[in-house]
């Protein structure tokens, strides 16, 4: 049986219909990701996904039990951070981890939080706010913080696309490193519009149309050694191939919807289906 399962999940926000008979699987340990353009409909099914918000139709599993709520057994990685201002990089995280485990001894929930942040590269900056670190490292720190609390399952909200190039490709390699050394599987979910970083990270990937009733492609293996780096994208056969596959399905549906549906939108010849490059 799948660790997570959506069957037939259809959403939608007054007379907007945004995601329409959506179904998916993975299976513990998994990492897949979903992507998609702008305004698809990427987020509003994480967050289903992850029980923030509520569904219309269909069905959402976790664990065999239905999901209605945020799982104590899950963390959330946001685009844009998250973290208190008022609080130090640790202090951040240790709130994380104090409702994780309440029942813990202050000083194992402090060894618990100091861990996850040497083990990100911020040793030496749990004491500083969010304002006196870079984007970058306010990441790690978000980063850190859902490890802390050992997850059985992650989502992840388009987590580098604040970030620069350098700093994206260094956080997608920690990130991936932590979902594999951790002393139990890690389910992640992950949505993006980079169908490279997709690639970089992803057990499997699924891409989602264009709203309105947005739904998922079928499910492209990524069967590519790890770790896997952007040569290995640039050059490797079936690594083009998973990208040309998503590129065409994401272009299609662009084309599908891009006439009059909205005519009164200048910015929809801006957006771009797919970011092709790390």
């Amino acid at each position: 049986m799948s660790f997570i399962e959506l069957k037939d999940v259809s959403k939608s926000y007054g007379p907007r219909n945004v995601l329409s008979g959506v179904n998916l699987t993975l299976d513990e340990g998994e990492f897949v990701s979903i992507v998609g353009a702008s305004a698809s409909g990427k987020t509003t099914l994480l967050k289903a996904a992850a029980g923030l918000i509520p569904y219309d139709k269909g069905s959402i599993t976790m664990a065999g039990e239905a999901v209605t709520d945020f799982s104590t057994k899950a963390s959330y990685i946001f685009q844009n951070y998250s973290l208190l201002p008022w609080l130090s990089a640790f202090e951040n995280v240790n709130l994380a981890v104090e409702a994780a485990f309440p029942d813990w001894p202050k000083p194992m929930q402090k060894e618990q939080s100091e861990k996850y942040l040497q083990m990100v590269g911020l040793g030496a900056a749990l004491l500083k706010k969010p304002s006196q670190l870079s984007g970058g490292m306010r990441q790690r720190v978000s980063i850190a913080r859902a490890f802390a609390t050992e997850p059985r399952v992650m989502f992840l909200d388009e987590p580098f696309g604040a970030l620069d190039a350098l700093t994206r490709a260094t956080l997608q390699q920690e990130l991936t490193t932590l979902c594999r050394s951790v002393g139990r599987p890690v389910t992640a979910l992950m949505i993006t519009n980079n169908v490279d970083e997709a690639i970089l990270l992803s057990d499997r990937i699924l891409a989602l149309s264009r709203g309105p009733g947005a739904t998922l492609s079928p499910a492209v293996s990524v069967n590519l050694p790890r770790p896997r780096g952007a040569d290995l994208l640039m050059h490797d056969d079936q690594a083009i191939r998973v990208r040309n596959h998503l590129a065409e399905f994401l272009l299609a549906g662009s084309d599908r919807e891009r006439p009059a549906q909205r005519p009164e939108a200048p910015a929809a010849s801006k957006d771009v289906p797919v970011e092709a490059s790390i």
